[in-house]
């Protein structure tokens, strides 16, 4: 038979070829997105987060110190919207859920309804979502630097009469470095996708691991 024609070395040989692909295959890495710049002596600069400062559902200030050597997971909500925010939160606290218990990630939603979404509001909303304040921060504040904001995130927040609820926003979800890079996003609408996101967020705290 041909298999008994083959000698053993071939064998030998073939699995110690496919075991160095194996071994010399890079993890995988998520991207920075948005738009860099590069200087004239060739360093390539990255968009950042910038500055900011809310407050959260427990009073609390909270800034880019709040964030610092972690990972985060952002949105854009109001407590009244009538149409996404709902599955967006249900798909937030899957998120939520399955990091837990690592403090290399933290989440932080801001509500875009300043005047109805009040830290009271918040602090009810947070309790009948059953989180930990620690680990999510609910956060209102100056109603043009949230609106500004949004735009570093690649999300959307305006104020729209015409739109359910009188506001139009993005369902993202979008997960920030330690770095304040933007590294991945989703549609917090879709399990699916929020599936494909939490495997990123895998992937990116695996890489700062390191």
């Amino acid at each position: 038979m041909l298999l008994q024609r083959i000698s053993p070395l071939f064998f030998l040989a073939f699995f110690a070829l496919a075991t160095g692909c194996l071994l010399d295959e890079k993890p995988r890495k998520l991207p920075i997105l948005g738009e860099r710049d590069v200087t004239p002596s060739g360093d390539t600069i990255y968009p950042q987060i910038p500055d900011f400062q809310f407050v959260d559902q427990d009073s609390q200030w909270v800034n880019n110190a709040t964030f610092a050597g972690k990972a985060y997971v952002v949105d854009f909500f109001f407590i009244h919207c009538p149409t996404i925010c709902p599955k967006v939160k249900a798909n937030g606290l899957r998120v939520y859920e399955k990091f837990k218990n690592d403090d290399r990630l933290l989440l932080l939603s801001h509500s875009i309804d300043m005047r109805n979404d009040t830290v009271a509001a918040l602090k009810h909303h947070a309790e009948k979502l059953g989180i930990d304040a620690k680990k999510w921060r609910l956060v209102t504040g100056d109603h043009d630097a949230i609106y500004a904001i949004a735009d570093n995130y690649f999300s959307v927040a305006t104020e729209d009469p015409s739109a359910p609820g009188g506001f139009d926003h993005s369902g993202r979800l979008i997960l920030v470095d330690k770095n304040r890079h933007v590294r991945s996003f989703c549609d917090g609408t879709d399990a699916k996708d929020v599936d494909r996101f939490m495997k990123d967020i895998e992937v990116l705290l695996q890489e700062e691991k390191k």
